[in-house]
């Protein structure tokens, strides 16, 4: 067996999570299936999977492999794509999960074009606040933030994006502004409980230094919006996206605080849970998403705001 074609063995091992469904769909037994595991895992001179008798896991050196090799055979993929003289058609249901604030501000407009480019492609989109099980769920593509929740998903990104540290100058001249993260403390912060983050709690770097603190204020809640909202009307220091700031930023209606310190990754990537064989609807949305959002990537290490 060649190393491609064990990259997407393995992938699809990964991807059923157990031996006897990956081999019913190669129509191999179970036992071969685990022979040829055995033997990838041999010849790299790693384990890459915890085996029990109805599940596998993935070990860190099998999340590398799957992860590189991964982008492997999409490279693969996307180079026999630009040779072949024939592609799909999109068409057929697409089924997309968002947050609601980014959904609504820009994945929605991002369909409306979307449809009409591609009317032969019908679309459903479920904003939610919480991500969701791409695989469980059926979803063909999610638009979320920071880091990847699954090795089983390829994600591509389509916009750089960072958490900024943000108050009104209002707030700012009434209580002043916090010269370190530690004295975050002493401040009414405006808190959002998203997703499973620890609630209350901000970490924050700057270069090797890192800070972790738990902060409170008068008012939170479980929607950014309404914590924005709060933000400009003067209520504290706030901390949100880039690309909900921006704007106000520029306006002077907030100003970012604590600038020389950087909270975890925010970038927005398009994730979609397979690597080989995308419907063209699939690859369409993705592509047509990367196209409108190009003008929202930051070159790695680049300052500045791109929103």
């Amino acid at each position: 067996m060649d190393a491609l074609s064990d990259l997407a063995f393995f992938s699809l091992v990964v991807k059923h999570g157990n031996l006897s469904a990956t081999a019913r769909e190669l129509g191999l037994t179970p036992p071969a299936v685990s022979t040829r595991l055995a033997k990838l895992e041999q010849r790299l001179g790693v384990r890459l999977l915890n085996r029990t008798t109805r599940r596998v896991s993935v070990t860190q050196e099998g999340e590398l492999y799957l992860a590189e090799g991964g982008r492997i055979l999409a490279d693969l993929e996307a180079l026999e794509r630009s040779v072949s003289s024939a592609r799909a058609q999109p068409q057929g249901l697409l089924r997309l999960n968002a947050t609601f604030g980014f959904g609504r501000a820009h994945i929605v407009p991002a369909v409306s074009d979307f449809c009409r480019e591609y009317p032969d492609v019908e679309v459903q989109m479920r904003l939610t606040d919480r991500p969701l099980n791409l695989i469980e769920e059926g979803v063909d593509v999610a638009v979320r933030f920071g880091d990847l929740p699954d090795a089983r998903l390829t994600a591509r990104k389509i916009a750089s994006n960072r958490r900024l540290l943000c108050a009104s100058p209002r707030y700012l001249d009434t209580y002043g502004e916090p010269r370190t993260p530690g004295e975050l403390q002493r401040h009414r912060c405006i808190v959002v409980r998203e997703n499973d983050v620890a609630y209350g709690t901000w970490r924050l770097e700057s270069g090797p230094r890192a800070e972790t603190v738990k902060v409170r204020g008068p008012v939170s809640s479980n929607d950014g919006q309404s914590a924005l909202e709060w933000a400009l009307d003067g209520h504290g220091i706030v901390m949100r996206s880039e690309w909900e700031t921006a704007a106000y930023l520029r306006a002077g209606r907030l100003r970012e605080v604590l600038t020389d310190w950087r909270t975890p990754p925010a970038d927005i990537h398009a994730l979609y849970p397979e690597r080989l064989n995308l419907p063209a609807k699939t690859l369409a949305f993705v592509e047509f998403l990367s196209r409108r959002f190009a003008r929202h990537l930051r070159a790695p290490g680049a300052g500045g705001t791109v929103w």
